[in-house]
């Protein structure tokens, strides 16, 4: 074979270079990770799109061996029957999501903090950490700065690591102005311009940030701005502005990010938790729904309801306008697909606050353990990831 003239070379190379740049540019820039793929080579792999398979080894810890567990969401300890329900993981089209490993969660957090700001459900995914995390260290006492609050601190000692949970179910200040005791009809007035000052107050020194919300947008709400009522939603007033839920929805994740990025000494990462779908059948909750299923169904066949996906689209929408901004990093935790999949995983009539009504059920939150603690594998791994970005190779 002749070789070809040096000049020849260097004009394959360049070519070479024109077409191959912007395609590497491509893949470094988009939100998925590098994992060592199944034959043991590095590989373009987008986490959060794949399936559930089975598990025998499952599930890392027992509703036994953890007593953070709330009795909403202790589904073997209120008589669910079915067990095979914790018996799968998450698996990636392309590559293997490790399974969780608490001492390596742990040492990667070591001298760090953590806070989940949101409703029940951001309170179910903590939970479902520190029972994770719990196969490897005790759960420390609960300790509160805010008087009369439902937001706790644990800190682990030994390794030096602070979890926060801060109830803020509408992300934004809010006042009951309804004058009654009522949970899902009380007509609240949301400030969209001001966030919920529990978390604001004491969010600044934390080192990662977990926001989420959504159940609560679907009750009645008046909105304000700088004090003055804008419009409401529900609300019996027939001369006030009506506004849908999700002009209230996308200004509390717009406050909720802006106050992060204005926080002078924040410099933390701000992982959003993208929305988790509920499965009620046959009915909502409140006209006797239910889910009884036992096993994940197939992919495909399950979708979000048009609520829900507006809601999920405002959320992807605001991360974006946020991330676009620059100065902080932001990152997606977009589990919506793996958990529509799985109406198995809710406690149904398996879990309950001594003082509800059973005939209600709960197709909302997660059994613990349960499907929900893919999430922590999600978490994990991104924070595994060298300084949080996306781009880098993390080894299985």
């Amino acid at each position: 074979m002749v070789p070809l003239p040096l000049t020849s070379n260097r004009l394959i190379l360049a070519s070479l270079s024109i077409v191959c740049l912007p395609t590497l540019w491509y893949f470094s820039n988009q939100p998925w990770r590098l994992l060592r793929g199944v034959g043991g080579r590095s590989q373009i792999c987008d986490v959060f799109r794949g399936r559930w398979v089975p598990f025998p080894d499952g599930p890392l810890y027992t509703n036994s061996s953890c007593p953070e567990i709330f009795d909403q969401q202790n589904c073997m300890k209120y008589g669910r029957p079915d067990t095979e329900f914790l018996k799968w993981r998450w698996k990636p089209n392309q590559c293997e999501l490790p399974i969780f490993d608490a001492h390596r969660f742990l040492e990667l957090v070591r001298g760090k903090s953590m806070a989940f700001v949101g409703d029940s459900v951001a309170r179910n995914h903590m939970q479902s950490l520190m029972c994770l995390l719990s196969t490897a260290a005790a759960i420390p006492q609960t300790f509160t700065h805010i008087k009369d609050s439902k937001s706790r601190h644990w800190h682990y000692q030994d390794y030096d690591f602070t979890v926060a949970s801060f109830w803020s179910p509408y992300l934004v200040k809010t006042e009951d102005v309804s004058g009654g005791n009522e949970t899902y009809n009380r007509l609240v007035n949301l400030h969209v311009d001001e966030p919920h000052p529990d978390w604001a107050s004491k969010i600044e020194t934390f080192d990662y940030v977990i926001v989420s919300a959504a159940r609560w947008f679907f009750g009645p709400q008046m909105y304000s701005l700088k004090n003055k009522t804008v419009g409401c939603f529900m609300c019996p007033s027939n001369h006030t502005r009506q506004l849908s839920m999700f002009y209230g929805y996308r200004e509390a994740f717009r406050t909720t990010f802006d106050t992060l990025m204005r926080l002078e000494n924040f410099r933390g990462v701000t992982f959003l938790r993208a929305l988790s779908p509920a499965h009620f059948e046959t009915g909502e909750w409140n006209e006797g729904g239910s889910c009884p299923r036992t096993e994940p169904v197939a992919q495909g066949s399950a979708r979000l309801s048009e609520l829900e996906t507006e809601l999920y689209k405002i959320q992807k929408e605001e991360f974006k306008r946020a991330q676009g901004r620059g100065g902080l990093k932001f990152q997606l935790i977009d589990a919506t697909d793996a958990m529509l999949v799985r109406p198995d995983g809710h406690p149904n009539l398996y879990g309950h606050w001594s003082s509800e009504n059973m005939t209600i059920a709960d197709c909302v939150h997660w059994c613990l353990p349960g499907p929900i603690d893919a999430w922590n594998d999600f978490l994990l791994h991104m924070i595994a990831t060298p300084n949080g970005d996306f781009n880098s190779t993390l080894e299985n």
